[in-house]
């Protein structure tokens, strides 16, 4: 089991960007880290931090539920977009690619490209 994000344009054939609910949550703590705070210290994670205290335009991606959660639009696509793509970015440059940072590059990979998609196509992502 797991999770696929996905747009919402009717495509079958359309790209995807599939996790397990571990690997999400991983993505997710990394990416948390690449804006400057740990996830687990988050209200919903664990922690107590009010999700008003930080300020990332990864929010919406990042405060979600892993499943069955509304999905997001494509204004909230095209913000989260240029900001994924730097992470991904400095991610390529940092040299420490184990294996868990090449799985989390892989799926920012396959998350831009569904949010190019849902931006191109002013849709929302799905998450199923």
């Amino acid at each position: 089991m797991g999770l696929c994000l996905f747009p919402d344009d009717g495509e079958v054939d359309g790209p995807d960007a599939c996790f397990s609910y571990g690997s999400f949550a991983q993505f997710r703590r990394r990416l948390a880290l690449a804006e400057g705070f740990q996830l687990g210290d988050m209200s919903g994670f664990g922690g107590h931090v009010a999700w008003n205290d930080v300020t990332t335009v990864l929010e919406p991606l990042l405060n979600h539920p892993d499943d069955h959660g509304r999905s997001l639009t494509s204004q909230e696509c095209r913000e989260i977009l240029p900001r994924l793509e730097d992470v991904l970015s400095v991610w390529l440059s940092s040299g420490s690619h184990d294996s868990d940072m090449k799985e989390d590059i892989s799926n920012a990979r396959d998350l831009i490209t569904v949010l190019k998609v849902c931006v191109q196509k002013n849709v929302e992502l799905c998450f199923m």
